[in-house]
């Protein structure tokens, strides 16, 4: 026998073997955490945002690509509200030291599901809506229509601004046993990164 193959045939022997069952669980863990991946990757997403003027002020206008994982739909049909916060901010770019903020805002709203009449509600502070289906709920929370977000005297004309927007979920408004789950899973981290775009009144 050649050195060649009596060193391969060593390397074969010498090479690990592991039961059946050792295989397949390996390999349902790759899945599962290849799924995972995926999953925390299909979150919100800012698919447009603008400001523009009316007669009372500034207003912005968003929309969002959002759908609810099974894992939010499950906790919502269990009783678990969940709460959603869209949020606004405004800059002066400074050549010579950070951006001045100007402006910021945030709107909450609150998800809930009422298991008698089966119908889902979205509350923002005392007003709340109605609704048969989550898809439903998910076409309300994607579009930010006219949210008014400063008064006309509170920008200077022709002047250039930085505004951002996003949506996220918030996890500290969550019952505490599930702030621990949440901690511990990808599927609660849901939110969007923050949309930036230059405006000049």
């Amino acid at each position: 026998m050649s050195p060649a193959i009596r060193t391969l045939s060593l390397a074969r022997a010498s090479a690990p073997r592991f039961p059946a069952w050792v295989v397949a669980a390996w390999l349902a863990l790759s899945l599962l955490l290849s799924s995972s991946a995926s999953s925390a990757a299909d979150t919100i997403t800012v698919k447009a945002a603008e400001i523009r003027a009316d007669e009372d002020g500034y207003v912005v206008s968003a929309e969002f690509d959002f759908a609810f994982n099974p894992t939010l739909e499950e906790a919502i049909q269990k009783g678990v509200p969940l709460y959603f916060v869209f949020e606004f901010e405004l800059f002066r770019p400074r050549w010579y030291w950070v951006d001045e903020k100007v402006l910021s805002s945030s709107t909450h709203y609150r998800v809930s599901y009422n298991a008698i009449t089966r119908q889902y509600r979205v509350a923002i502070g005392l007003l709340s809506q109605t609704f048969d289906g989550l898809d439903e709920v998910e076409r309300f929370l994607s579009r930010i229509n006219s949210r008014q977000v400063a008064t006309l005297d509170q920008l200077v004309k022709g002047v250039r601004y930085e505004a951002a927007v996003r949506m996220r979920l918030d996890v500290n408004a969550l019952p505490k046993p599930f702030q621990v789950s949440a901690l511990a899973s990808r599927e609660w981290s849901m939110q969007s990164e923050w949309y930036r775009w230059s405006f000049t009144p």
